[in-house]
């Protein structure tokens, strides 16, 4: 298992308790595809340079988890199509590091 570093931005007009069940809802997709989360953060509100989706800012948060590599795409397509999340970034933790 690899270790990957994953960035959300979700939706800017979602109440403290949909940020959390939205967030709750991305654990458990990562969980249900042999994922395990080892850290959490939620990074706030932030203004984007472009709109994204009509929007001039969202929330942020932040994970670290580790997962099969084999299933990266399906994570990364599950988390996509949640309705509140603007973005999804999934990256190789090692690999960034191997960069540096």
């Amino acid at each position: 298992m690899k270790n990957y570093e994953l960035i959300l931005v979700l939706n800017p007009q979602l109440s403290d308790t949909q940020v959390k069940e939205t967030l709750e809802k991305s654990k458990k997709i990562i969980s249900s595809n042999q994922g395990e989360i080892l850290t959490e953060d939620l990074l706030g509100r932030k203004r984007f340079y472009h709109q994204i989706k009509k929007n001039r800012d969202g929330y942020y948060a932040y994970m670290k988890f580790k997962s099969p590599a084999s299933s990266i795409k399906e994570i990364n397509f599950n988390l996509k199509v949640q309705e509140n999340v603007l973005r999804v970034s999934i990256v190789n933790e090692t690999a960034e590091a191997a960069k540096k």
